[in-house]
């Protein structure tokens, strides 16, 4: 076993995430990540206090790789921008992405994605007082959608089998070719479309 140098977080981290995406997050254990560095469990405790710790480190790695882009843009690009990074990022690592659903933004990284969230909306004219809630509202629609899609919620056979279900209620019968979307990429454009209008009415 070897020690861990002070630049070493990083390479705690990405141990981390491969064995999530590899194995899923419940072989996610302090001594799995030991194990793929090549040291003690002992020694990542100078890195992460404990399992929480570590967790939160990763949701802060996961919402850093996500950026609004060039501040110069307009406040609806930069949260199209996260929106979209944010499913792509959900593709990428499915079994951690829940993690942004249960834990909260607390690392530099996390908070600064916040900051730039907050910002986008405030540009876009929400008042100060509505700019929390409304982005609560963003964050959950986006993640939510995204989790629901790599985790078997939303797929081409879902809206099928929600129609065979229902086929003897009402309004099943009804939107029974309506149940199964052509196009997951094109639902979620016009879902955020959808919260673009709600953010800044026309």
């Amino acid at each position: 076993m070897r020690k861990l140098k002070t630049s070493r977080q990083p390479e705690i981290l990405d141990a981390a995430m491969a064995i999530a995406d590899e194995r899923g997050l419940d072989a996610l254990s302090m001594r799995a990540v030991a194990e793929r560095v090549g040291v003690t469990p002992m020694a990542l405790y100078g890195y992460f206090r404990n399992k929480d710790e570590l967790l939160d480190a990763l949701v802060g790695r996961l919402l850093g790789e996500l950026t609004p882009g060039d501040p110069g843009r307009t406040w609806q690009e930069r949260l199209e921008a996260v929106a979209w990074g944010a499913r792509r990022l959900a593709h990428r690592h499915p079994a951690l992405v829940p993690l942004l659903l249960s834990r909260p933004s607390v690392t530099p990284d996390a908070v600064r994605l916040v900051d730039l969230l907050y910002q986008a909306l405030i540009d876009a004219g929400v008042p100060d007082a509505d700019v929390p809630r409304v982005e609560r509202l963003l964050s959950t629609f986006v993640l939510g959608f995204a989790v629901s899609e790599v985790n078997g919620r939303f797929t081409d056979d879902s809206g099928a089998a929600r129609a065979r279900r229902g086929a003897d209620l009402p309004a099943h019968r009804r939107l029974a070719e309506h149940l199964a979307p052509d196009d997951w990429d094109a639902e979620f454009a016009a879902d955020l479309t959808d919260l673009m209008r709600i953010i800044r009415p026309v």
